[in-house]
């Protein structure tokens, strides 16, 4: 398993989008029906563009070792004021997949979440049958809150999410 200094996050460039969008569509079998990462370059230069948004930040998580792409965590619909909370979603590359890279990501991000960005809440929306993302979350101190029935379209459907959440004391 990875050790938490095995991987570092940091926001992606235009030099990061062959590597990227490599991983992203050999992936694309493992991702489908979970997630839809950018697999072309006119969705990385979206990406690219909306990072200067005050309401979403994007990461890429680097293996430290070799600085080697191995996924992505974004934060969006970062709200402030009296309700500091954002959603939170992400994804691995298949060959980097249980190896601990995300837990250790995501540890990083909330850290940050919770200390500069100074968010109350985070939410992360699960399909049901996503054991291993349920797994990570609940490791990290998420709480399971409800069930959104056909909730996210993915992959050209609706499909059903476990919303969990963590707040800033839990952390």
């Amino acid at each position: 398993m990875a050790s938490p200094s095995s991987v570092l996050i940091r926001r992606p460039r235009l030099a990061d989008s062959d590597e990227y969008l490599a991983l992203n569509r050999r992936s694309r079998r493992f991702h489908a029906g979970l997630v839809s990462p950018p697999c072309d370059r006119a969705a990385f230069r979206r990406i690219l563009r909306r990072v200067e948004s005050p309401d979403y930040r994007y990461w890429l998580i680097v293996r430290r070792a070799d600085r080697t792409i191995v996924g992505a965590i974004e934060l969006s619909q970062i709200v402030r004021g009296k309700f500091r909370s954002a959603y939170m979603g992400y994804h691995i590359g298949v060959p980097f997949a249980r190896r601990g890279y995300m837990q250790s990501a995501l540890t990083s991000v909330l850290a940050q979440v919770f200390s500069s960005l100074r968010l109350h809440r985070v939410e992360a929306n699960i399909q049901p049958g996503n054991r291993a993302s349920i797994r990570l979350v609940k490791q990290l101190g998420f709480r399971r809150e409800g069930y959104s029935r056909r909730y996210l379209k993915i992959g050209g459907r609706w499909r059903d999410h476990e919303r969990w959440a963590l707040l800033r004391e839990d952390w």
